[in-house]
């Protein structure tokens, strides 16, 4: 069956979907504004000093409900740099740059490698972040994977991707493309924050733009540092950097899950289009977390098709979306709670035999298997 066609996408939603509503973003940020004030503000009463097993549970539960409410404006700010924001750029790049400068990423930066992660999903060659890696992988991994065993290994992967994966990409383009946008081989970091970073193409355009995100996340590092000597830098710390790491958590959990599935493809130039790509998406159920992150994780699909559809539009959307893909046998949708599905991805996508063609992800458990056989 022939795959739709953008148009026909969306014609299938609603044309009101589509739609802006200023004052209505600008609530979404101050409502998210409000939760992390108040978190913010019982965090503070919390001690610093002569810490008790209590006072270490309240300060958990701090880190873990701040980093989540972070998220929420992290995901608005990424819903700017689509412009699904608001249909004023101006406004869009003022609310994305403060944002997500707090939350130390280099919006403009990101903005354009996303906009490649959009552009081409799924694609083994040109895709950004967890895009699969290649049989080097197995070479490199199979010996300790099978030294620790399955379940060791599984939890290995969930570290690493979960507290190590997003400054491991911002820095070095961890799990990015596999060639410049010029399409050569990468032989140089590819990080986020210098201009001259061959991330970006060459013409220089995105100098000045790539340098005010680098100069965004610079501020608020000086302006944690310069709280610090007022508060003192242990409150400062313990107020902030935990809650971004559970905010770092989120977002890779969430790209990773909707992406990642043994039964999800992933293609070769020879077999890739974007509507194939995108459709290779995936939604998951997140409870209430799914309020607390405007719906990111459970109309993923639609906003690959529509990155610019604004997310407190989506809920409807998907559903316009899931009638008319689901029929077709296109529309993927994974019920299986979120912490049990990254544990199975965790354990069986590992890497992916080649980049041409049409590929699915493999465990290091099959090619163990497979020499036992042999």
């Amino acid at each position: 069956e022939m795959l739709p066609t953008k148009k026909q996408l969306k014609d299938a939603i609603p044309p009101h979907c589509f739609r802006y509503n200023n004052l209505y973003s600008l609530a979404l940020v101050a409502r998210d504004g409000l939760i992390i004030a108040a978190l913010g503000y019982a965090g503070w009463q919390l001690p610093t000093s002569n810490i008790t097993p209590v006072a270490w549970l309240l300060w958990s539960a701090y880190w873990f409900l701040q980093g989540t409410a972070f998220t929420g404006w992290w995901v608005l700010a990424h819903e700017c740099g689509h412009r699904g924001f608001s249909d004023n750029t101006l406004l869009c790049d003022t609310v994305g740059w403060v944002l997500h400068s707090f939350l130390l990423v280099p919006y403009f930066s990101w903005q354009y490698s996303h906009a490649k992660h959009h552009g081409k999903t799924n694609h083994l060659l040109d895709g950004e972040t967890h895009n699969p890696s290649g049989r080097n992988y197995r070479k490199q991994f199979q010996g300790f994977y099978n030294l620790v065993g399955e379940d060791a290994f599984a939890i290995w992967e969930l570290v690493t991707h979960l507290l190590f994966g997003w400054p491991m990409y911002l820095l070095f383009n961890a799990t990015g493309a596999r060639r410049t946008p010029q399409g050569d081989r990468i032989t140089t970091v590819h990080d986020h924050f210098r201009p001259d970073s061959k991330l970006f193409p060459t013409h220089g355009g995105w100098n000045f733009r790539v340098m005010l995100s680098t100069v965004g996340c610079l501020l608020t590092i000086a302006g944690l540092c310069y709280a610090g000597t007022i508060f003192g830098g242990t409150k400062v710390f313990m107020m902030y950097f935990p809650a971004y790491l559970w905010t770092n958590f989120w977002l890779v959990l969430y790209t990773w899950l909707q992406h990642t599935a043994e039964d999800i493809p992933h293609f070769g130039e020879d077999e890739w289009t974007w509507v194939r790509g995108a459709l290779c998406t995936i939604d998951r159920p997140y409870g209430v977390f799914d309020w607390m992150h405007h719906h990111i994780g459970s109309t993923h699909v639609c906003h690959h098709l529509f990155s610019y559809l604004p997310c407190y539009h989506a809920v409807e959307a998907t559903a316009a979306l899931k009638q008319y893909l689901e029929p077709k046998g296109l529309y993927h949708y994974d019920g299986t709670n979120f912490v049990v599905a990254a544990w199975n991805v965790a354990k069986t996508c590992h890497y992916v035999e080649g980049v041409e063609g049409i590929q699915f992800y493999k465990s290091l458990k099959d090619t163990k298997n497979a020499k036992k056989k042999n």
